[in-house]
């Protein structure tokens, strides 16, 4: 078997092989020889070499003994062997040379086999293993799996046997390693095929399962948790999406846990943008305003296919534009049929509502020309609104029209003849106008219509029957007299209630009772107030109150009323006031000051009250002084009666603080005791440098 050196570029981990080839290779031999079968490997040539070269050494290092001289042969020694110039090169030269050689014996790798060009069937355990362990060292699914190959038929007996087993274990674990790498990696399938490829009969077969069931739990895990944030998404739930994708940064996977993590939160973010988008469509949707909604639909629109809330912005788009058609329904109810059009022809088209605004538009023209109130008009709406197929949402209500406005073509013949009978202005004409339009019955499209024009032309006729007794009565009127002011009214009275002219006679036959309530009470309000000039208040009262209440003088007469019987009260608190005071007593007096008090501001006796009331609290505080000089305390009680608001209260309040002070004096302030003053302690002298 040919023989070729390792090279110099190879790994540390290949030079360990080497060694541990070469430490396989003697172990082999050793067992060979001990088994008495001659060795096969190529390495024998090579040890053979060497124990050669190791005899060679040895006899040469003999010639050399037996060539030095020593101590105890005769003779002069050589001159060269005394020179130390000589010595010192060999000193210099000798172990350096020695060394080299070493190092380089050292270094020097045993030649390796070429294992492809191996003939396995004659291979040794040695050469199996090593080619094994090279084509391990790869670290590839490819070359685990041959190395395992090479080595794992191999005898049980073989005493190589526990070595082998055991790379077997460490290659089966590289290539779980591998298998989970491609898991990391996102690559479930691959990971689990190259997991199945590790041999049933090794020991580590027995964690494959266990690893591929973890692999597949966390995969679940990881696009359960995925779908979960997807639906989140879609709902517009962005936190709750978010607090979804933080789970997968807890699965025991690479590719979940950074790759698929990161594009999950790129995901949200953008979906969040959309849903950022769509609810502020909604919010604009709810202006109603037309404009404004179609900015929210144009938003909507704008969201793309991708998106997670696409179909979210999909199913509002037509809502929006129901809004939009909601509006225009407005306008129709209104009788603003070119308005509600102009509105429907807005709507973009969108695919979802493109029929309803198409049957809305057509139904809202026939409306239009319905409500012309021509036979020509409802003629065409009816042929316009019978265009609806019978499988539209709207037909129902387009026959309901239709079915509406044949009977309204009817009613517009009978309003059009009544209201020509009408137009003569006769009473005999609108009576017959009446009867015509009231065969419109009240249920038909056209019968509020034909109320109304009846409605109108009773009134004319019953202006044209009222309208002489009102003349007549204003002619009455004219006079102005009690006897023509209540003939008047009598005339206007005939206009009975709910006749066209009631309201307007009784206006006027109010004013004419307002003239003749005054022409009647004004005597008596005139007597009132002269007797009340005069000082007679009770007689001035007693005729005014003749004056009953609820006509036209009854609130100018009862104001009256109300002063002068003030007036009255104010007399007679005065009176008595000035009665009670002539007494003298302080008790009287302040009985007086309280009534003199009930004057009502305002009146002529309120001034002479005023000046009463000062001068009987001075007196008040006069009689206080008076008794101050024997009986203080008495007199502190008189003072009190001085009311406030008088002239003489700030006085009595002044002498009532005088006697108070003088019945309780202050105490006197406590003397000060003098400080005790304590001698000082003599103050040491400092010492100084000539003291020591």
């Amino acid at each position: 078997m040919a023989e070729r050196d390792i090279p110099e570029g190879w790994s540390s981990a290949r030079r360990k092989q080497s060694d541990e080839m070469t430490r396989l290779f003697r172990t082999e031999k050793s067992a060979i020889r001990r088994s008495g079968v001659p060795a096969t490997d190529s390495s024998s040539k090579s040890v053979s070499s060497k124990n050669n070269s190791n005899s060679k050494k040895l006899a040469f290092n003999s010639h050399s003994q037996e060539t030095i001289p020593t101590k105890g042969n005769s003779g002069k020694l050589p001159r060269w062997i005394t020179s130390w110039v000589l010595w010192a090169f060999l000193l210099a030269i000798v172990p350096g040379t020695i060394g080299f050689m070493a190092m380089a014996i050292m270094l020097k790798l045993p030649s390796a086999p070429n294992c492809p060009s191996i003939f396995w069937p004659l291979a040794s355990a040695s050469v199996r293993m090593h080619c094994a362990q090279v084509a391990a060292s790869k670290q590839t699914v490819k070359d685990l799996l041959q190395a395992i190959d090479l080595v794992k038929n191999l005898p049980q007996n073989h005493p190589l046997r526990s070595q082998i087993d055991g790379y077997i274990e460490d290659w089966s674990r590289n290539i779980l390693d591998l298998a989970d790498e491609s898991f990391q990696a996102g690559k479930l399938e691959e990971a689990i095929e190259t997991a199945r490829k590790i041999p049933e009969d090794v020991s580590a077969f027995k964690l494959v399962e266990d690893q591929i069931v973890d692999w597949k739990v966390i995969w679940s895990k990881g696009e359960d948790i995925y779908k979960q944030a997807e639906e989140e998404m879609r709902e517009r739930r962005w936190q709750s999406a978010f607090m979804q994708s933080a789970k997968l940064l807890r699965l025991n996977s690479r590719f979940w846990a950074s790759s698929k993590y990161e594009q999950l939160n790129n995901l949200i973010v953008t979906a969040r943008e959309d849903g950022r988008k769509l609810a502020k469509a909604e919010s604009l949707s709810k202006s109603r305003n037309v404009d404004t909604i179609l900015k929210a639909i144009k938003l909507a629109q704008s969201i793309g296919k991708n998106s997670y809330v696409y179909q979210k912005a999909q199913e509002a788009i037509p809502e929006f534009g129901l809004l939009i058609l909601q509006l225009a329904e407005n306008k129709l109810d209104k009788r603003d049929a070119d308005e509600a059009i102009y509105i429907a022809q807005k709507i973009p088209a969108i695919s979802a509502i493109e029929s309803e605004t198409t049957d809305f538009i057509s139904l809202a023209e026939a409306q239009r020309n319905a409500w012309t109130g021509t036979i020509t008009g409802l003629e065409a709406a009816i042929a316009s609104a019978g265009q609806i197929d019978s499988n539209r949402p709207i037909y129902l209500k387009a026959q309901k029209l239709i079915a509406s406005w044949q009977l309204e073509i009817e009613d517009v013949s009978r309003l059009e003849k009544a209201r020509a009978l009408a137009s003569q202005g006769t009473i005999r004409d609108l009576s017959a106008a009446i009867a015509q339009a009231k065969l419109i019955p009240i249920n038909n499209p056209r019968g509020k219509e034909a109320r109304k024009e009846i409605n109108g032309w009773l009134n004319q006729v019953q202006i044209i029957e009222d309208r002489p007794f009102l003349e007549r009565a204003e002619e009455l009127a004219i006079f102005g007299d009690d006897v023509s002011l209540k003939a008047a009214i009598a005339e206007a009275s005939r206009i009975r209630r709910g006749r066209s002219l009631y309201r307007e006679a009784q206006k006027k036959i109010a004013s004419w009772r307002s003239k003749v309530q005054r022409i009647e009470d004004q005597p008596y309000l005139d007597q009132a107030r002269s007797l009340a000039r005069s000082g007679d208040l009770s007689a001035a009262i007693n005729t005014a109150k003749q004056i009953e209440s609820g006509r036209l003088l009854s609130r100018q007469a009862q104001k009256d009323i109300n002063e002068w019987q003030t007036e009255i009260t104010a007399r007679n608190n005065w009176r008595k006031a000035r009665e009670v005071a002539l007494s003298g007593t302080p008790k009287a007096l302040s009985q007086a000051i309280r009534l003199a008090r009930r004057v009502p501001r305002g009146t002529p006796l309120r001034s002479d009250a005023r000046i009463a009331m000062d001068q009987w609290s001075q007196q008040l505080l006069d009689i206080a002084r008076t008794q101050g000089q024997s009986d203080i305390i008495r007199a502190i009680e008189t003072a009190k009666l001085v009311p406030r608001g008088t002239q003489a209260y700030s006085s009595a309040r002044e002498e009532i603080r005088t006697w108070r002070d003088f019945l309780n004096p202050p105490e006197p302030e406590p003397i000060p005791e003098p400080p005790i003053v304590r001698p000082s302690a003599p103050q040491s002298q400092p010492i100084t440098g000539n003291t020591l």
